[in-house]
């Protein structure tokens, strides 16, 4: 464990939805006076700005970059690419801000050279023996894709819609009726590093689908509750540039695992050219599971997860064992009603379905384990369904609708605090490439739990500390269950197991990583 993978130099601050970050983001590219390097799973250019400072430049990101470029600003950004069979949409995502960053480079003049772009997909494959089993499964999709262009397109606009979508295109052209490659893992991280003194780093990506206010006060659909956080502190912005310089090549094969002081990563590399059956690639880095399991190895007396998905067995199994241990913890997690991909859609797609029998499982497990000491929350809005929500059924839960949670945040008692891009599926834990930062001075962490506690419960100071929190917000949440959504204290109702255990489907030799 590192222990100097923390953020230390001053106060971080914590950064809760959009609202609060998209303009703090916006105000640091501003403040940029020689480079700006960043990595996001998704950064779409054409993202309206928020901040009155960034507003006096443009309109959208395309604006502000444009204008740090004609400062002499170097900006270098790592975009994720994905699969273009298995994500077609992440895929042509990637490649249309390729598209209008190529723009911006162009408007810039003689400025644009200090522009670079870099698409990336996780280098690592699928073996040749996994290869051909799923290449039916693979060939029926692509088939479909095919179906799909020449239905919605006349013929002479079917090569440039191709050209949105160039790793398809090139998958179609050259393997024709032979197995394609697939790309099982992908590049998750979402930071930024700014004159090798600021880092910007969490769970949030870029773009108008997560922008979301603190009241999510929004149709359910467009709800996105997320946490970032900024910290002043060179070692770790430093260590962050370092990494984005080199985790392809590092996934590839082709660079050393380097020694990133401040930040905390999950890192794997491909293993195709030595296993032919693997559907995998091979863990190398794996410092924010184990700053995870550190955690829950020394927890006394509450343990706070807030999380996109909660599907890892081995998580799920340390937390039994802890909670067996020491009869004084508790543990309070708070998760969205349901996968995104079940919540928004009538007919909710197998990766959300076959995450949901995972977390079914994990969630089992501590439950047995913690008994009456354990609290599993979902945030739900203040007011009734109506005609603006999606109509679909896990769309709403207690009367209201959902409030989609997409933040990765782990606090144990006032010793350790982490906010990351990583999910607590074995996916983010180990195979999709991750970055986070960890606080373990108490005053950090105290401030980060208040802040937490303080968007879920507003102005209720008995939740803010662990020896009284866990029962008043046992108590808020089950009192919200029984109350109409406009008479509820904060956002918090229990999470529907049930409904969970009704939609969850098992693949019988599917990875668990794969979600």
């Amino acid at each position: 464990m590192k222990d100097m993978a923390q953020a230390k130099a001053s106060a971080p601050e914590v950064l809760i939805t959009a609202e609060e970050a998209y303009p703090v983001f916006e105000r640091r590219v501003l403040a940029a006076r020689e480079q700006i390097v960043m990595g996001f799973r998704i950064f779409d250019p054409t993202t309206r700005l928020h901040s009155e400072e960034a507003k006096a430049v443009g309109d959208t990101w395309a604006d502000l970059l444009l204008d740090a470029l004609e400062r002499g600003v170097r900006i270098e950004i790592h975009l994720s690419d994905f699969d273009p069979v298995a994500a077609t949409d992440l895929h042509e995502i990637c490649w249309r801000s390729v598209r209008v960053l190529c723009g911006v480079r162009e408007i810039a003049g003689p400025a644009g050279k200090n522009l670079t772009v870099h698409p990336e997909i996780h280098p690592a494959k699928t073996g040749a023996v996994a290869r051909v089993f799923f290449w039916p499964f693979v060939a029926a999709k692509m088939r479909q894709l095919v179906r799909r262009i020449e239905q919605d397109n006349p013929a002479s606009h079917r090569r440039r819609v191709l050209k949105y979508i160039p790793g398809f295109a090139y998958l179609h052209d050259r393997y024709k009726g032979r197995p394609v490659f697939s790309f099982p893992a992908s590049h998750h991280q979402k930071l930024a590093s700014f004159d090798d003194r600021w880092l910007y780093i969490g769970g949030l990506d870029l773009n108008e689908r997560r922008w979301d206010r603190k009241d999510h006060d929004r149709p359910a659909q467009e709800t996105w509750h997320d946490v970032q956080v900024l910290v002043d502190d060179p070692e770790a912005a430093t260590s962050a540039r370092r990494h984005l310089e080199c985790y392809n090549a590092t996934a590839a094969g082709h660079h050393e695992v380097i020694d990133t002081p401040g930040i905390l990563r999950t890192l794997s590399q491909d293993q195709s050219h030595r296993r032919p059956w693997s559907m995998a690639p091979r863990t190398i880095v794996h410092e924010l599971a184990d700053i995870h399991h550190e955690g829950i190895r020394k927890a006394k007396r509450l343990i706070y997860l807030e999380t996109q998905f909660f599907r890892d067995r081995k998580l799920a199994s340390a937390l039994a064992r802890r909670a067996r241990e020491n009869p004084d913890l508790h543990l309070i997690l708070i998760l969205p009603a349901a996968p995104e991909t079940v919540a928004f859609f009538k007919n909710p797609k197998l990766d959300g379905r076959y995450g949901d029998f995972l977390q079914s499982r994990c969630l089992r497990k501590i439950r047995r384990a913690f008994h009456g000491r354990l609290l599993i929350a979902s945030p739900v809005q203040q007011r009734r369904t109506n005609g603006v929500d999606v109509d679909a059924d896990r769309a709403s839960l207690a009367d209201a609708p959902i409030i989609y949670v997409h933040a990765k945040v782990s606090i144990f008692d006032d010793e350790l605090g982490i906010i990351s891009s990583a999910n607590l599926n074995g996916r983010s834990l180990r195979w999709d490439t991750e970055a986070g930062v960890a606080f373990r001075e108490p005053e950090n962490v105290m401030r980060l739990r208040e802040q937490v506690i303080r968007h879920w419960l507003p102005d209720d100071p008995e939740a803010l500390t662990p020896e009284s929190g866990f029962a008043h917000w046992r108590k808020i949440v089950r009192e919200n269950n029984t109350l109409p959504p406009e008479d509820r204290h904060g956002y918090l109702v229990p999470y529907d197991r049930k409904a969970a255990e009704a939609t969850a489907l098992p693949l019988p030799g599917m990875p668990e990583e794969m979600v």
